[in-house]
């Protein structure tokens, strides 16, 4: 006795088995799938990482920023800048770059 599946079984085998493809799809591809994930990771190790970065550089800027003031004044560091930005040098001193 063999049976034979009717249209409307193969039909809804079929439907079923398309939403299974489907949801696998929207589940690895999709906006909140696993490969759009992965490069949210990505992106939030890069962040972190120049975020890192940006705040070392803060935290050098304050500690320049703190020895030039008022309360604290680093005499060489205030030459070294000085000479730096403004172009100055004495007449007794050689550059060399």
């Amino acid at each position: 006795m063999s049976q034979r599946l009717s249209l409307s079984a193969i039909v809804i085998v079929f439907l079923a088995v398309l939403a299974s493809v489907y949801f696998a799809f929207a589940a690895i591809q999709g906006p909140s799938g696993v490969m759009r994930r992965i490069q949210l990771q990505d992106e939030t190790k890069a962040l972190i990482a120049e975020r890192d970065a940006l705040q070392a550089e803060v935290e050098a800027m304050k500690n320049l920023t703190y020895r030039l003031s008022d309360e604290y004044l680093d005499i060489d560091l205030l030459d070294e800048r000085a000479r730096e930005v403004l172009g100055l040098m004495r007449p007794d001193e050689v550059i060399i770059r």
